[in-house]
């Protein structure tokens, strides 16, 4: 099984914190979509006869491509590909864009995955992220969404800058309120270029505190467990059976490919990514050329992904795997650099899987990077 994820490069508006490639310019729009189904026609051979489990549109802001490019967009990877009988066919979408109308259009497609990108219900925080939406509009979609949809996915940031945890427990609240069973949230991070990084660096928006984006986070985990929740990623939290199958595949080292500008592929061993400007993607799909690089994987490489995607889930790291696919000396240099983990109580051997413990779950980006083999030669 294999994955499809499709980057639409177009949103209404740029929030704040944003570093990923979009335009705030919807001219290329049609072009664009044309481009991108040419693509997938053009890369069709390359997942080498693997079956399509999941076609995911991310962005940017996928829902501000209509119904009908949608759908020319799923025909084109139908025509192209083998794709499984029940795939999770997910849209990125906006509150904004999901009007009663639209959601029971979109209901009507083959979409049967919505991941909304809320961030908060407070109208104050949406403001300073500079969000199209506002919390009504959030409140009113999710509503409605429920109603069509039975997998769903909700975005929520922590950490923002005066945030107590009282307000952060409100937000956590409210989304379970409308019964959604699947949570993705993330701690809001200052990044370079960003307009959040200027008015962070200009004293307009504080800092924000690592202190404070660890206490949401335990307070998160300890809510949504409570709720029946599984926390099978660092930054996802879903009921069971409604894990996402696209990420989860993803962090299980399975293939896909990326569709569209600035997005990655990767085929086990060696990862390739779009050009992330649309007028130089653009010429080149007119052109017949795909505009992308590619970097062939050492085993290091290969070692140092695993520990930093096994590390953020529930399914950790197989001390076994490491030594069948990489080498004896892989499988000890990890038994050996994990250990001072172990005594701290960050990590924990579990019957040959290493795996971050509750105290280690926030650390585990910077527990992976100190388990990296670097290669110095």
């Amino acid at each position: 099984m294999a994955g499809i994820y499709i980057h639409i490069p177009f949103c209404r508006q740029a929030c704040h914190y944003c570093d990923f490639h979009f335009s705030t310019s919807m001219k290329k729009k049609d072009e664009m979509v044309l481009a991108i189904a040419k693509e997938i026609a053009m890369r069709k051979d390359e997942l080498a006869g693997e079956m399509i489990d999941t076609i995911y549109f991310g962005g940017g802001t996928p829902s501000v491509l209509s119904n009908d490019e949608i759908e020319f967009i799923i025909n084109a990877v139908y025509s192209n590909f083998t794709v499984a009988h029940n795939p999770e066919i997910t849209l990125e979408a906006n509150p904004d864009d999901l009007s009663i109308e639209r959601i029971s259009a979109l209901a009507s497609s083959p979409i049967n995955r919505l991941s909304i990108g809320v961030q908060s219900f407070f109208e104050d925080d949406l403001k300073m992220m500079n969000r199209a939406h506002n919390a009504m509009e959030a409140e009113v979609c999710l509503a409605e969404a429920v109603k069509y949809f039975d997998n769903i996915s909700i975005d929520l940031i922590y950490g923002v800058p005066g945030m107590t945890n009282e307000r952060w427990l409100h937000n956590v609240q409210k989304a379970l309120s409308f019964g959604i069973p699947h949570i993705s949230s993330y701690a809001l991070t200052v990044e370079p270029k960003t307009a959040l990084d200027k008015f962070v660096k200009k004293g307009v928006i504080a800092q924000p505190s690592d202190e404070a984006a660890q206490e949401h986070f335990m307070l998160l985990v300890d809510t949504l467990e409570a709720n029946g929740f599984v926390h099978y990623e660092l930054s996802n939290f879903g009921k069971e059976g409604y894990f996402s199958r696209n990420n989860t595949a993803y962090w299980l080292g399975k293939k896909y490919l990326g569709i569209g500008p600035s997005a990655h592929s990767y085929d086990g061993f060696s990862r390739s990514w779009n050009v992330a400007n649309n007028a130089l993607y653009l010429k080149g799909m007119d052109e017949g050329m795909r505009p992308a690089e590619t970097e062939k994987l050492t085993i290091a490489d290969r070692y140092n992904e695993y520990v930093m995607t096994g590390l953020r889930t529930i399914w950790g790291v197989s001390v076994e795997r490491v030594a069948t696919e990489l080498g004896k000396m892989y499988k000890d240099y990890l038994i050996a650099e994990s250990e001072r983990f172990i005594e701290q109580g960050l990590l924990e051997n579990l019957e040959g899987i290493i795996k971050t413990t509750k105290k280690g779950k926030f650390l585990a980006d910077g527990i992976a990077s100190d388990l990296f083999f670097i290669n110095l030669d």
